[in-house]
């Protein structure tokens, strides 16, 4: 699920700056808003984080029993 809004957000920030590629121009120096290699870098960091962010919590969720679990609620 946690992948799911990550794709969802890649989608509308990629939708979004496309849509505001003139405010970009006068807000970035010596980068094109349609550079390949930095949109790609872009997109790899936030996949990257993404995957961290559902990850780590998931594997901490794996280590519990579930009869420890319920029996601290």
């Amino acid at each position: 699920m946690g992948l799911k809004l990550v794709g969802v957000g890649l989608v509308v920030g990629l939708a979004a700056s496309a849509a505001t590629n003139r405010l970009l121009v006068s807000q970035l120096w010596n980068i094109s808003p349609h550079d390949p290699i930095t949109l790609t870098l872009t997109v790899l960091v936030v996949c990257l984080i993404g995957i961290l962010a559902c990850w780590v919590p998931a594997r901490r969720a794996i280590r519990v029993e579930p009869i420890v679990a319920l029996r601290h609620e």
